[in-house]
């Protein structure tokens, strides 16, 4: 004959054990709401936050100072986002010619610096791997963009992002990025 109390205390302990590893998720979008959200179904606002939260999520667990806002850091990411998936391409540099250091000149961000360092990562996806937690994934796991994100050089950020993809995509939901980091000394 078995006793029924062994049995019970191992599914309390499974559903207990379950709610610790869903915790972090709910925390997670609790700290970083629309983490999860795709163009289809959220404003640009809340993209552009979800975006900044988790940037500085990262940055927090290397324990690195959180990034600021710039109003021209933000206009030449949007810009730059924005004529990406416009024009159909993807690239650091203009259609043009011009580099990510042009745009953020051309915004008057470095106007005035006696020194200065600036960055940019990009990104695009459509459906699911256009939501920012996706994005910031894809950017961790890439060496270069990785280092941007984690530059403790960089105090200040402009986050952009286009409803469309800079490729021909059948009109689904996508969604293109454009970051750009600086510090002005």
């Amino acid at each position: 004959m078995t006793h029924p109390f062994p049995r019970l205390v191992v599914v309390v302990l499974a559903v207990m054990a379950g709610s610790l590893l869903a915790a972090p998720t709910a925390l997670a979008e609790q700290a970083c709401p629309a983490a999860n959200a795709t163009p289809a179904n959220a404003t640009k606002r809340e993209i552009l936050r979800a975006t900044l939260c988790g940037l500085n999520r990262e940055r927090a667990d290397h324990g690195l100072r959180r990034l600021k806002l710039n109003k021209r850091l933000s206009r030449a990411a949007r810009r730059h986002a924005r004529d990406m998936a416009r024009r159909n391409y993807f690239s650091h540099d203009t259609l043009g010619g011009g580099s990510f250091v042009d745009r953020i000149r051309r915004e008057g961000y470095l106007k005035g610096a006696h020194s200065w360092v600036v960055g940019e990562n990009l990104a695009w996806g459509s459906r699911a791997f256009s939501r920012p937690r996706v994005i910031m994934r894809m950017w961790m796991n890439s060496p270069g963009h990785r280092a941007n994100i984690l530059n403790a050089s960089f105090s200040e950020i402009g986050i952009g992002v286009a409803y469309d993809a800079p490729v021909a995509r059948g009109g689904e939901p996508a969604g293109t990025y454009a970051t750009e980091f600086g510090r002005r000394g």
